[in-house]
């Protein structure tokens, strides 16, 4: 299902950088076993290799990627999530069947962009919203990375939740994100950024009860997973969330404005982005991030009438706000 463009859409040529994962575990996957060698290392000596013969042929030069740019993020293809999340597999609790419908197909689409994909799964506790109970279960979130994630240096995190609250088709709250983070995908799938890039569906984001316990269940998950290394290599973790409501951008912080925020609106505004911060922001993945003393901010937030609601599908996105929230990030990751 595709929404309607209201805006131009320019045309995106984008490769996979790697399918392959690194030696290093990526950022929140669980340490991989080491295999050692079974038996002492040789002390041969190799004979001098010969240098080329005057007929060789000089080794042919690689030319570099293309650095990912703001114009290199196909619409279409945040579009056509935002489609068949909410408008065809629709609610979404963490626990739920259709989540792990819903995580199947953005697995999918990561993969096809070359993106390694791994499940981390953990438990959702029961709870109430507005009233409702909500059962507990296990939920997954998937962690996606290009294959150049190395311990113990520096990284980014872009995050975005996959679930939704019971009964909502979760088109803004958060198919615009989890659309926007995979149009993210398929651009930087073979385009450099400034460093490497882990990609992150967080699951059981909404909230079970009244508190900050109650809610962020797979962000949370995600955080406590993290090395000490990981945790001083993060340069800094952006959730997207409500992301295609609006015509200014939303920077969020859970405090004062700070270097992240100061960072994201000096981007947006070289990209030609509105923005507009706000301040003392909680409610979203970032919050688990700087809870724990990480660097943080969530972009989304502005207010609508289908929010938490059955009224929540794709006709309340405006692509020309996704377009802007993709712009900005693909500024960031630049």
């Amino acid at each position: 299902m595709r929404l309607p463009l209201a805006i131009a859409v320019p045309l995106v040529l984008v490769v996979s950088a790697c399918s392959e994962a690194g030696p290093a575990a990526s950022p929140g996957a669980a340490p991989a076993s080491s295999v050692g060698s079974s038996g002492p290392a040789s002390t041969a000596t190799s004979a001098p290799t010969p240098g080329p013969t005057p007929t060789s042929e000089p080794a042919p030069r690689t030319s570099p990627q293309p650095r990912l740019g703001p114009s290199d993020v196909d619409l279409d293809t945040a579009l056509d999530a935002v489609g068949v999340l909410a408008g065809e597999i629709g609610p979404r609790p963490g626990h739920t069947r259709a989540y792990f419908r819903a995580a199947d197909y953005v697995q999918g689409r990561l993969t096809d962009f070359g993106w390694t994909v791994e499940r981390q799964r953990f438990p959702t506790p029961a709870g109430r919203f507005e009233g409702r109970p909500v059962a507990a279960g296990p939920s997954v979130n998937l962690i996606a990375t290009r294959g150049d994630v190395t311990a113990g240096e520096p990284y980014l995190v872009v995050g975005a939740h996959l679930d939704t609250v019971p009964g909502a088709f979760g088109a803004e709250d958060n198919a615009s994100g989890v659309a926007t983070m995979l149009a993210i995908a398929e651009a930087a799938s073979e385009r450099r950024t400034r460093l490497p890039v882990v990609l992150v569906a967080f699951g059981s984001e909404e909230p079970r009860g009244p508190g900050d316990d109650d809610h962020h269940y797979g962000s949370r998950a995600y955080v406590a997973s993290l090395s000490r290394a990981q945790r001083r290599s993060l340069e800094a973790m952006v959730s997207l969330d409500r992301v295609g409501v609006g015509s200014v951008v939303p920077v969020g912080t859970p405090a004062e404005p700070n270097e992240l925020t100061d960072e994201l609106q000096a981007v947006a505004q070289r990209v030609g982005v509105p923005t507009q911060v706000d301040p003392f922001q909680r409610s979203s993945d970032h919050w688990s991030f700087v809870r724990d003393g990480l660097p943080g901010a969530r972009l989304g937030s502005t207010p609508y009438a289908g929010y938490h609601s059955a009224g929540d599908t794709p006709s309340v996105i405006d692509p020309s706000q996704l377009e802007r929230t993709a712009r900005l990030v693909a500024g960031w990751l630049r």
